[in-house]
């Protein structure tokens, strides 16, 4: 009988009911000839009650649930998960169906209220977006039935209790993959790079068709074959792409919630994958006061899981970010020359000149890619219109530290260092174009 009472909710109906009831008897207080329908009308109300009761808790019918949750969430990337509920009494039922999602969410108002027919399945389909990489903690179902008399519902909890990781943004490695390979570059933003000479590494001499480099017309072959043949070059492979994270302060700023770090984490991921599948090497390290979650790069099978392990265990320190040890650690562990994609954060030249000394010396042995990041707060704040001086005098400042991450551009540029300004959330898209740039280009 416990049981039955800890799992046993009154209904808005009921209250109204009783509401009405109580206004009725004050009614026939005054009007004395209504009790007796009034008292009539109260004891069916108590059978309806008790045949409400009998309903959901006598009978053989019950709900049945479970939770569809992937294996590992995605970070920053809005993940499906799915309610699977079953009707298994005899009668149309009203489900009330709340969902004790991870705390991380914040999400209070999660409810869902439909009608299944008796034996009836549906399946509820909602999206969550984690912006925090770690373990999430999803609780139980709570399913509330109700009868059509609707006076009280039955609370079925299904101890679905489960813990999903959170990874850097795998949906992202997936939609880019496609992306890279495919004919359908443009629609994502990416720009096409105009081959400037080619690369030594031979493949293969074929026949010659019209749009082929005259310039590679192999003679000896087009004596021999009676026919113009021509020389086919491809990329150069197996060269090492290496992503270098920022640990320090500067990447803590969050935007649309999450930091520069994990913009980093999910391009470093995505690149990571594009860069092996185009037969390079990819690895990665990150640095602070110290180097450390190094990689080597390689572009085995397991190589891509190692990088994703990796990532998923970042995170950002208070310190400022030691670029001298950086530098020695470059010197010291990367003999062969390779592209470093420096994902960090400049605010002002006077922290850029502070370590360019550093970046220059990494880039003369190195293909270096300073990537940094827009402000996109200050520039929406400064396309609001002023409303006094104060805002003015505020709008300006914004315009100065704006136009400073420019004078960074040019600066690194000035000392032969490749650059890269992007807004947060274009940062995967544009580190893609960088490096099929560098590749169309025979940078490296």
């Amino acid at each position: 009988m416990k049981q039955f009472f800890k799992n046993t909710y009154l209904n808005p109906r009921f209250f109204i009911a009783l509401g009405l009831f109580t206004l009725a008897f004050m009614v026939a207080f005054v009007y004395g000839n209504l009790l007796s329908s009034i008292q009539l009308l109260f004891y069916l109300f108590v059978l309806a009650l008790l045949v409400d009761f009998i309903l959901l808790f006598l009978s053989k019918g019950k709900f049945e649930g479970n939770r569809i949750v992937p294996d590992k969430l995605s970070n920053g990337d809005e993940n499906p998960i799915s309610i699977k509920i079953t009707n298994r009494y005899l009668f149309k039922a009203t489900l009330k169906l709340i969902d004790e999602i991870p705390f991380q969410f914040q999400k209070r108002d999660f409810e869902y209220q439909s009608k299944l027919e008796k034996g009836e399945t549906k399946t509820y389909e909602y999206t969550l977006r984690p912006t925090e990489r770690g373990t999430y903690s999803f609780g139980a179902i709570n399913a509330f039935a109700s009868s059509p008399l609707g006076l009280l519902s039955r609370k079925f909890q299904f101890d679905n209790a489960a813990e999903v990781p959170v990874y850097p943004s795998f949906l992202q490695l997936r939609k880019y993959d496609l992306m890279a390979f495919s004919n359908r570059l443009f629609e994502y933003g990416l720009k096409k790079i105009r081959r400037i000479g080619h690369t030594m590494e031979f493949e293969q001499i074929k026949e010659y068709v019209r749009g082929d480099d005259i310039r590679n017309i192999n003679w000896k072959a087009t004596a021999k074959h009676n026919q113009l043949m021509v020389n086919q070059y491809q990329d150069e492979k197996s060269q090492p792409i290496y992503s270098v994270i920022d640990k320090g302060r500067v990447m803590q700023m969050p935007f649309n919630h999450l930091s520069l770090l994990d913009y980093a984490i999910n391009a470093t991921l995505v690149i990571s994958n594009i860069a092996i599948k185009k037969q390079d090497k990819a690895g990665m390290f990150s640095f602070n006061t110290k180097v450390e979650n190094r990689v080597v790069a390689d572009r085995r099978s397991a190589q891509m899981n190692l990088i994703l392990e990796t990532l998923y265990n970042l995170d950002t320190e208070f310190l400022e970010s030691d670029f001298s040890r950086l530098y020695i650690d470059v010197k010291r562990n990367l003999n062969q020359r390779s592209l470093l994609l420096l994902y960090t954060n400049f605010e002002t030249m006077d922290a850029l000149h502070r370590q360019l000394p550093y970046l220059q010396a990494i880039a003369k042995h190195h293909l270096l890619v300073v990537i940094f990041f827009e402000n996109t707060e200050l520039e929406e704040f400064i396309t609001k219109k002023a409303k006094n001086v104060h805002q003015i005098f505020e709008q300006t400042i914004a315009e100065k530290f704006i136009y400073e991450k420019k004078l960074i551009v040019n600066e690194l540029r000035k000392h032969g260092i490749q650059t890269l300004l992007t807004k947060p959330e274009e940062l995967t898209v544009n580190t893609i174009n960088k490096y099929l740039e560098i590749k169309a280009r025979g940078l490296l």
